[in-house]
């Protein structure tokens, strides 16, 4: 796949996101994808634990929103700039209760895509202006 392929691959996964379509990111994500990020403290380590991890950050968080500000794209790398939104309206490992409140952050993802599909995905967000917007808990450090 060429580089606008992989960007249209990568604004179909947030697509997808947006609408909520679990059922759909076996078409963006490779089986075996790897999220270095660990979207869900705890998440296992191995390859596809991601789509467990996904479905429960969108259940957590709705109605949850993607809005991609910059897509770029060189070989096998995407990266998306995003605005993302949502709302603690369901339990969440870190927030077993919602609290009802909603949030608006900035991430910036790094996917690499292989064989038409996300197959490793890194990302970095304003996490304690998450936290502090939710009124979630920070976690203790052990």
């Amino acid at each position: 796949m060429g580089t606008e392929q992989n960007k249209q691959l990568v604004a179909g996964f947030f697509t997808a996101l947006n609408e909520c379509r679990i059922d759909d990111l076996g078409d963006y994500l490779a089986a075996d994808v790897i999220d270095h990020n660990k979207i869900i403290h705890g998440e296992p380590d191995e390859p596809g634990a991601a789509f467990a991890a996904i479905e429960t950050q969108l259940t957590a968080l709705a109605p949850y929103r993607a809005e991609i500000d910059r897509l770029t794209a060189e070989g096998d790398t995407v990266v998306a700039r995003i605005t993302q939104s949502g709302v603690s309206s369901g339990a969440h490992p870190r927030m077993p209760r919602p609290t009802g409140r909603s949030f608006r952050n900035e991430a910036i993802f790094e996917f690499t895509v292989r064989d038409g599909r996300i197959s490793e995905i890194r990302g970095v967000s304003d996490r304690l202006g998450l936290f502090l917007q939710l009124d979630w808990d920070w976690p203790a450090i052990d």
